[in-house]
């Protein structure tokens, strides 16, 4: 059956995912970013293709086993979050890891992020949370939407797979860490201590700052320890996710 109509009741649905207003689900838009879904084994609930998938959305389609259904191309660009549809969507149930399931291995490093306001930020620092093998990532209150659509394609599909907990308490999580035995660090401009000199072999829980404003007076506070990354002048500050991706592979290196 194809959907003709943008008022169709599946349709709206996907719609409100779209929009954050349903958040058990999640919004995946794009035949690469499905597959990474599918491959990820998170349970699917709609999937939305045009009326004739070309070959390899079709091959994709054959592993999928929730309903599928075919809308006009007018109703898919309604849909879609893109500028141009990519001609495949689905609706998965949003992952709800336990924070214990971040304390991975002897040594756990995981990312705090508090008050990341732009989405493609926050999916460039989850992607690169996964390539430096982090246990996961926690999404203190005041962040964008970690399972956003343009999150999820910033991610690339790493969303799926590292372990995200969103809207948490950044001092609640750094108590949390601190009774498991795992330090805090806080990322800012002003701190003596080089990102370098700190032992990162150490469990650590990285926190990373709002871009413009950097970390609440609250958790630098409440961290162990405060480091920078030395600038050459007149910079003065780094992209959030540069900086995290700097910060994090000096973590890779020492481990090594």
């Amino acid at each position: 059956m194809l959907i003709t109509s943008s008022s169709n009741e599946r349709v709206k649905h996907a719609r409100r995912v779209r929009e954050g207003r349903e958040r058990d689900l999640i919004f995946v838009e794009g035949e690469r970013l499905v597959a990474e879904c599918v491959a990820s084994e998170l349970k699917l609930h709609a999937c939305f293709t045009v009326a004739e998938p070309t070959p390899s959305q079709q091959k994709l389609l054959e592993r999928i086993t929730c309903p599928i259904f075919q809308l006009s191309e007018s109703v898919l660009e309604s849909l879609s979050d893109t500028m141009t549809t990519q001609g495949l969507i689905v609706i998965a149930e949003r992952p709800w890891p336990t924070l214990d399931s971040m304390f991975v291995g002897e040594s756990p490093l995981i990312l705090g992020l508090d008050r990341i306001q732009d989405p493609g930020n926050l999916g460039t620092l989850v992607r690169t949370a996964e390539a430096a093998g982090a246990g996961g990532l926690l999404s203190f209150a005041g962040s964008a939407d970690a399972f956003s659509p343009k999150t999820l394609r910033s991610a690339m599909g790493s969303a799926f797979r590292l372990p995200i907990l969103a809207d948490v308490s950044g001092s609640g999580a750094i108590e949390a860490c601190r009774a498991r035995g795992i330090k805090s660090v806080v990322a800012t401009g002003d701190a003596e201590l080089l990102h370098y000199d700190y032992n990162w072999r150490q469990p650590t829980l990285l926190i990373l700052g709002n871009e413009g404003r950097g970390a609440s007076a609250e958790i630098m506070n409440a961290c162990d320890h405060r480091v920078r990354i030395p600038l050459h002048t007149p910079v003065e500050s780094l992209n959030v996710a540069a900086a995290g991706a700097a910060i994090l592979f000096e973590a890779v290196r020492q481990r090594r």
